[in-house]
Order: structure tokens, then sequence, then C-alpha cells
């Protein structure tokens, strides 16, 4: 175990999916919920903590101090006999002590566990809470879909298995069947199951079990096959046109238009990409031996149906709320209920974790999904070839949403280039970054990664570049750190476009900023106070009397309950950024946000008006639906 080559990769990245340091010099809970995460997590390899470091807060990129560890036998000592009591079963990790910079610093390797010995979980806490994944830099208590993940090897039933007690075979759709059947002979004529009735059919690829001597569908055949009357009321697809390139809000429904899509699966499939497919701009093409006009649309069509067919063959299908397709002026996001099994550095590799096997199994035998694993390598090389920006995806384990984001942007294009050359000193994967944080808003060091192909060390030396350069603004710290465009970024293209604007808005607190730097940050938040009444009044005029009301009444030390129902009152009246629910409640926007904001959204008390990016620079809070 190279120690010292540990550290240098941590102060170049700060702690990630392999690495997590500790300042504590004692065993105890919180390191053996990591030690379950590098155990539990499928493909990573384990992971590395290193004892006897503290981070310096003070520093603007990731430094760590060398505290040493005051008695590091003692530390190896309860640590291997903490590893081998409180977990469900022993792990055994390499534990080893080496001087840094004259300090003692204790490195423990944890190994990975097979997958006959996962979950490893705390033994006091038990099942789902006490077994944890490693996402990202942090340690995540396991959800039942996490569950399913480890235990899938051994497990006899999936969700899409499981029986529709209510259900017969009644509600199975012979029109879909026919479908299916169709597709399938597509996929391979001689296949033996066309020749089953539909009863054997459905039994045969489980979408029908028998219960007490009765074929009774499961929820995949319903999914699969039922009919409109036996789906599920949320189980559709919603496709959102949205002018402009940010999310409105549902105070601005009138803005947005909807089309609902249900009916089984394959069908609804067809349906969705026919409906993006027929409203994305069209060019236009005709080459020297060409005898007819060619006419490609913005998003390659093969792209965008793995997007769907991915957002529909693994989400999560309890969770009731329908798959969304939103078409933006410049990109189209398909967004489903059910995070990414796999970790998001994961996403392209070869193999599958599946949330829905049987539905996915339909979908693969008949051609309507790739080869298992392998949609969004598909969706790279779509994008790639057609000369657009690299598709990138988000999975959101709180929210239990993934979504994937493909740009409507050719790179590079002759605009690209020029305003490119403002700026010195680009390599190629920053120059994918900068035009993807113009067109989106912001940036974050997983996107940048998804876009460049580089890896963490890579992308985090990369940013830093940028931001050296005076084009990114850092905003966030360690985990939650992400990227603002500054002006000296976004200046050159307005001009170029004749749409010249002096602010942008911190997603965070939905101020607005000019500048990039912190001082020029600073200058802009003083000139803000200057006249700190102005945005407040506006507000107060169309504020309701009642909600007004309960804002003169609120003091400083108002009962958090109290101060919550508030929040949710002026949130559900109409959308509104940190800065704005600051300036109407008195508060300080950081400790609104990090104190009442975030929580409400964990708790599903608020939800935010771009919840595909949380970080967006025109972030706000709303209500949600019922």
């Amino acid at each position: 175990m190279d120690i010292p080559a540990l550290i240098k990769e941590l102060n170049r990245t700060d702690e990630h999916q392999h690495i997590e340091a500790k300042r504590g010099t004692e065993a105890g809970k919180a390191v053996m919920k990591t030690v379950s995460a590098f155990s539990n997590e499928p493909d990573l390899g384990g992971g590395y903590i290193l004892f006897g470091l503290k981070r310096d807060e003070t520093t603007l990129f990731p430094s760590y101090d060398i505290v040493g560890v005051d008695d590091p036998d003692q530390l190896s000592a309860d640590l291997s006999t903490q590893c081998r009591d409180m977990l469900n079963r022993p792990v055994r990790p390499q534990i080893e002590t080496q001087i840094v910079e004259g300090g003692p610093i204790v490195g423990v390797e944890v190994p990975e566990a097979g997958a006959s010995d996962k979950p490893v979980y705390l033994k006091g806490e038990g099942l789902p809470g006490g077994a944890y994944r490693r996402i990202s830099s942090t340690d995540q208590s396991c959800t039942d879909d996490d569950l399913f993940a480890l235990f899938q090897e051994r497990q006899n039933e999936s969700y899409d298995q499981s029986i529709v007690s209510d259900a017969s075979l009644r509600d199975i759709d012979p029109e879909a069947l026919q479908q299916y059947r169709e597709a399938r002979a597509e996929m391979k004529p001689e296949a033996e199951e066309l020749n089953w009735s539909d009863d054997e059919l459905v039994h045969a690829i489980n979408a029908a079990r028998r219960q007490e001597g009765m074929l009774r569908p499961t929820v995949a055949g319903i999914l699969l096959f039922g009919s409109k009357k036996a789906l599920f009321p949320a189980v559709r697809v919603d496709y959102i046109r949205v002018p402009g390139r940010e999310w409105i809000g549902h105070a601005d429904e009138r803005y947005t238009s909807t089309v609902e899509m249900r009916g089984p699966i394959i069908e609804v499939i067809r349906r969705a990409q026919a409906a993006v497919m027929d409203d994305l701009p069209r060019g236009f093409s005709l080459g020297d031996d060409d005898m007819h006009r060619q006419e490609p649309t913005a998003l390659p069509r093969r792209a965008l149906r793995e997007a769907i067919v991915n957002a529909v063959m693994h989400r999560d299908y309890r969770v009731h709320q329908p798959t969304q397709i939103i078409r933006y002026s410049n990109r189209v996001e398909v967004v489903n209920a059910g995070y990414s099994l796999k970790a998001e550095d994961d996403l392209g590799e070869v193999g599958s974790l599946q949330r829905n096997p049987i539905i996915a199994t339909a979908l693969h035998e008949t051609g309507i999904a790739e080869t298992k694993g392998s949609g969004i390598r598909v969706m790279r090389r779509e994008m790639e070839e057609a000369d657009l920006a690299p598709p990138t995806f988000e999975s959101d384990r709180n929210a239990n949403k993934f979504t994937a984001r493909l740009l409507m942007h050719h790179f590079l294009g002759a605009d690209d280039r020029a305003w490119l050359k403002h700026f010195e000193s680009l390599s190629a994967e920053q120059m994918k970054a900068l035009v993807f944080v113009r067109e989106v808003g912001a940036i974050d060091n997983p996107t940048f990664r998804q876009l460049s192909g580089a890896d963490t060390l890579d992308a985090s030396t990369a940013l830093r570049d940028l931001r050296e350069k005076d084009l990114l603004e850092k905003r966030g710290g360690g985990k939650a750190t992400y990227y603002l465009p500054t002006e000296t970024l976004l200046d050159p293209w307005e001009e170029m476009q004749g749409t010249k604007e002096s602010t942008y808005d911190d997603p965070k607190t939905g101020l607005s900023q000019e500048g990039s730097s912190p001082d020029k940050a600073g200058s802009s938040l003083d000139k803000k106070k200057s006249s700190p009444d102005k945005a407040k009044i506006s507000l107060d005029k169309e504020v309701p009397a009642e909600i007004r009301t309960e804002l003169e009444d609120l003091g400083q030390r108002t009962n958090p309950q109290q101060f919550r129902r508030v929040l949710k009152q002026l949130c559900d009246w109409q959308s509104l950024r940190a800065g704005e629910i600051a300036e109407l409640t008195g508060r300080d926007v950081k400790y609104l946000v990090q104190q009442y904001l975030s929580p409400m959204i964990e708790d599903d008390e608020l939800e935010y008006t771009i919840p595909e990016m949380p970080n967006h620079p025109k972030q706000a809070y709303r209500t949600p639906d019922d």
C-alpha cells in the first residue's frame, strides 16, 4: 500500500469513490459504514481509508494536512476487531502504518466482498439501513433497490415478476401480444415460442404465473401487454415541450405543452420516439451523388430511442410518477423514476444491473433494446458520429431518479470555434466542457468526465485550469462542488449573438451575480444590498394577504415547524429562488438553504423547478404537485 501516493491523489481530487480520509484516531460506527460501503459496491474492487488527515477548509483547492494518529497500534487492533464483530460477516482489511512527513498515517485497504457474501451490513442496524454502498465520495444507506442489486444472484423474484393479485388473463391485450410476436419474428423467425398459444407465451416469458392453479398476470405482463384499463394509472410517458433552455415551473404551465402516452410498453416506446422525432428541427442536404434530398434530424434517431428505452426499461415502477421526455430549445432530457443501480462512473461499461429483468428480457428479445449494458455506449457512439455533444447522465439517489441529456449542438461548429478562439491553451476536453456549460448553465466533475472520458484526476486538473483562466467559477465545496460560467466566458459569445447580458444567477442563492472573480461577486452583492428593499417591495405587492400576515408575524426565533409551513405557503403561491425567499423572510440565504430548503427537498415538502440539475443557475423552489 503506497500511502504517500494515496495522499497525493487525495489532494488532487478530494475524497472520491476509492478513498476516504478520516481525521479521527479511533475506529467506530462511522468507519464501519465506510467498510460496509467499500465491501458492497459492485465492481468497485474495494477502497482505502486513511487515518490521520485533516482537510484544510480555508483553501480553494482540496488540501489535506497530516496530523498523524496518536496510537496507530491501538487503532489497528480496534479496527480489526470491529471488522470482525460489528458486521454480519467478518471483513479482513489490510492495515498498515507508514510515516509521512513525520506523522504516522494508518492506511486501511478494504476488499470488495464476494457476490455470495453481500450485503455486508452492521449487525446492530440490520437491513436495509445497516448496509451501505459507496456512491461517489459518500457512504449511502441501502434502499430496497440496492438490496435487489446485491441480492440479485440469489433472489428468486423481482418486482416486475410479482403477481398482480386482482388481474386476470382477460386484462392482457391480444393486440399487444401480436406486436410482441411480430417484433420477435423479425429478430428470430425460427423462435419456438412463436408457435405457442397466447397463454403458453405469457407463461413462458414470465408475463403470467400460476397462482392456486390459475394463470395470473405479473407486473411485467401488465406493463408489457396490459389493456389500457388494466394499466397502472401513473405508468405513462409524458412528452413536454418547453420554450427556451430552462424549466419554467408549474406557475407558468401555460407556456408548456404536454402529450400523455399510455399503453403497453412496446407501443408507448414507438409512439414516444415518433412524437419527439417528428417535433425536432430538421436540416437539409443534397450530396453530389444523391438523387433525393436528405432531411437529417437534430438528434440521431437511434440515440433518442436508446434514451427512451433505457428510461422505460430501468425505471422504478413502484414509484407512481410518469416518465418525462422534456424537449427544450437546445436539448432533450429523458427523466425516469429510479436512480442507476450502477455507479455513474461505470455507466456504459459492459454488463447491466437490471431493476426489471423480465421487462428487459422482453425488450432485448424483440430488438427494441440493445444488448445488455450497451445502450449508453450506443448513445455515445451515435452522438459522436453525428458530431454532437456527448450525452450526459445524472443519477440522483435522494430524489430516486435518472436523467439522460442529449444536446442538439454540433461539436465544434464554426460559431463555437470562433468563440473558443478568445481563450488560449484549451484542450479538446476543455472545449467540450465550455460549450456544455454555456448551453446548460453549470457543470460538475462527473459531467466533465462523461463529456471527455477523463478520469477523476484529469477532470479535476482540467476544471482547476479553467478556474485559473477565469472561465469557470467554483461554487459549493467538497462533495457538492459545481462550476458556473463567468462573464469572461460568456461575454464573447453574447457579443457574437447580440444578446449580451451583464449578470447571471447563482443556483444556491438565486441572487444576480456580476463578474466572475470573488471580488467582483462581492461587489455585486454590495450593489444588491445598497437597495435591499427593491426586490422585496416588488414581491410584497403581489404576496397574498394571508401569507403577508404570516410573514409579518415571523420572528428571528420562530418555531421551525411554523417556519416550514410559511415556506410551503410561499412556494405554493409561486416558484421562488432562495434569494427571494431570504428577502421575504429576513433570513440569511446560506442559513436558509442549509437549515430549511435542502431538508424540505429531502422530505418531499418542496421540489426544484429544474429537477434534472439541482445546481442549475436558474434554480427555484416550489411545492410538489399532488
